[in-house]
């Protein structure tokens, strides 16, 4: 490639550059603060939850079925997404989830060993769940907001890859410029902005590609069905819910048979942080029991389905099975969340992505004061011959 062909590709790149970077700069750094402020959701809250524990007691915890009367009588003529049994100390918690006509997502923490009430939680309500709506929807209503977030990041995938191109010292000579800065008492503000974009660009372009990838996967399900094949998966990239495969005989003075699977997966599993039982959705449908098995991370999560009748365990076709059953494709689409938010490094981790997020969010701000810098310096040039022209 001749120089003036590398010349223009480079003015024609920093051009899309400049334009993708103006129109996502706002959304991106929204985008980007209530990421840093999700990440440690859990550690955060944890200073107030008290809620959550109870006294532990030689006791039998009470059947998923009392479990439900009680909570629809909390909250009536609202689904019940699961109830999660935890640790002995732990209260359990019954989830209320529904998407239509309007977003409800409530839990009622009753006591494990008698079904008393202990406290009904908003999880759209309060800081966090502010925080979360501006993430994922700008706090715009959803069908708008959603859509803005999503392209925005899918864009940031290629404003990174072209700033990559960008960055890349045409000469030997401004390596050592590019990969540190080297400053000093006479170095311009515009030089030190034009650093602290492109220097720290570099630095944090690789968890940049990361997060924009993870997100793009939870926001496009043509990426995330993509990611998954690209990556060697042959099973249904979806969550199937199995159906029963026997029929079931009613019996209005019996307790249904999934109120015997906590005591029994309880002894199965005794490792397990928790147990999240999801009731039937009709006669027809299998019984569905996440089994966490590591506390603050999804990935490894094991899925169980059971006949409704006999509880014998049924299989899946669906990525979402046993986690020892998962290929290397299942587990990378598994680990996406937990990757996306820093969890599955622990809580060094978590540190990482928060300020890793925080510098992404810098980006647009040192981008934007550049192209400002640089229109402002070309008006400011400009101004003294119309004066003279006028004169």
């Amino acid at each position: 490639m001749s120089s003036i062909k590398k010349k223009n590709t480079r003015k024609t790149i920093l051009q899309l550059h400049k334009i993708l970077g103006l129109i996502t700069g706002v959304v991106l750094f929204v985008v980007s603060i209530t990421g840093c402020l999700w990440v440690f959701k859990d550690e955060i809250e944890s200073f107030y939850d008290d809620y959550k524990y109870v006294q532990p007691r030689e006791q039998s915890f009470v059947k998923p079925s009392q479990i439900k009367l009680i909570a629809e009588k909390v909250i009536p003529n609202k689904t019940i997404h699961g109830v999660v049994y935890g640790q002995p100390n732990e209260a359990i918690e019954v989830v209320f989830y529904q998407a239509e006509p309007e977003l409800f997502y409530q839990s009622v923490f009753l006591d494990p060993y008698t079904g008393d009430f202990i406290k009904r939680v908003d999880n759209n309500a309060g800081f966090f769940g502010f925080v979360l709506k501006g993430h994922i929807r700008l706090w715009l209503p959803e069908a708008i907001g959603s859509r803005v977030v999503s392209y925005s990041v899918l864009l940031f995938l290629i404003i990174l890859i072209s700033g990559l191109f960008l960055w890349w010292p045409r000469n030997n000579k401004n390596w050592r410029q590019r990969l540190k800065f080297d400053w000093n008492s006479k170095t311009r503000w515009k030089r030190k902005n034009f650093d602290l974009h492109t220097v720290t660009g570099f630095y944090i372009s690789s968890l940049g590609l990361l997060f924009a990838f993870t997100g793009c996967v939870m926001a496009f399900n043509w990426f995330y069905f993509i990611a998954y094949v690209a990556t060697g998966g042959d099973k249904a990239p979806q969550f199937i819910l199995p159906q029963n495969t026997t029929e079931i005989v009613l019996d209005s003075q019996q307790s249904p048979a999934y109120d015997q699977l906590i005591p029994f997966l309880n002894t199965k599993y005794k490792n397990a942080k928790s147990f999240e039982l999801h009731y039937p959705e009709n006669d027809s449908t299998s019984v569905l029991v996440e089994v966490s098995n590591s506390k603050g991370v999804y990935y490894n999560m094991d899925y169980l389905f059971f006949d409704q009748s006999t509880l014998e365990e049924i299989e899946t076709t669906s990525i979402y099975g046993k986690y020892e059953n998962a290929k290397f494709a299942d587990k990378v689409i598994r680990m996406n969340y937990d990757i996306h938010v820093g969890a599955i490094g622990g809580l060094a981790g978590k540190i990482i992505a928060f300020l890793a997020s925080l510098i992404c969010a810098s980006l647009p701000v040192s981008g934007i004061l550049l192209w400002y810098g640089k229109k402002y310096k070309k008006k400011s040039k400009a101004r003294p011959n119309i004066t003279a022209k006028a004169a």
